[in-house]
């Protein structure tokens, strides 16, 4: 087992493949991906994955899972093969929502999924998107919240913007809406009801 800082405050703890598992302690993680835990360092400091003093005080909704990190894409065909064919991925058919201007692909990853996005007409937004980035890239990530209404009301007051006044019906048929990205770091973040 292989110990690093990350330099925000958490260790991350890694399989080597050239470390025997038998040194590794119980619970260590999956072979080859990173996992965080609360450890002390050299320095005899320990960090918590405790929430933040500034976090806002019991909100009536909670944060849930990471469901999607969507990519646009120029060509939603090679896209698909790529993640079925070379990755050996599972992918839905493409599938078109015309009230968003996309047509989806979904790349199952078991505990998330990506989505493939290419735009369906020339006024959707993900047409804009590939203008400026001709390749495609990564346009938004999508995470699950308990209760939509409450945590767009409770954002509104801490000064978080929605690209929509509502929220409206996303491609997995439950409420969704976006929050601006220029209030969330650069990240274009999509809320989705769990």
């Amino acid at each position: 087992m292989c110990v690093f800082g990350s330099g925000c405050g958490f260790v991350y703890l890694c399989r080597c493949p050239w470390r025997s598992e038998a040194s590794d302690p119980p619970g260590a993680g999956i072979p080859g991906l990173f996992s965080r835990v609360q450890t002390p360092v050299a320095a005899g400091r320990s960090f918590s994955t405790s929430p933040s003093q500034h976090q806002a005080s019991s909100p009536v909704w909670k944060l849930g899972r990471l469901n999607h990190v969507a990519i646009a894409v120029p060509d939603l065909e090679k896209a698909s093969s790529f993640y079925r064919d070379v990755l050996g991925a599972q992918v839905s058919e493409a599938v078109p929502l015309p009230e968003h201007g996309v047509s989806v692909v979904f790349v199952n990853l078991g505990n998330t999924k990506m989505e493939l996005l290419h735009p369906l007409g020339s006024d959707s937004p993900i047409a804009g998107f590939l203008q400026k980035n001709k390749a495609g890239g990564m346009h938004h990530v999508c995470i699950e919240v308990d209760n939509i209404n409450a945590a767009v009301m409770d954002l509104k007051k801490q000064k978080i913007r929605s690209l929509s006044d509502e929220a409206k019906i996303g491609a997995h048929g439950k409420p969704v809406i976006f929050l601006h990205p220029k209030d969330c770091g650069g990240v274009l973040v999509e809320l989705e009801q769990a």
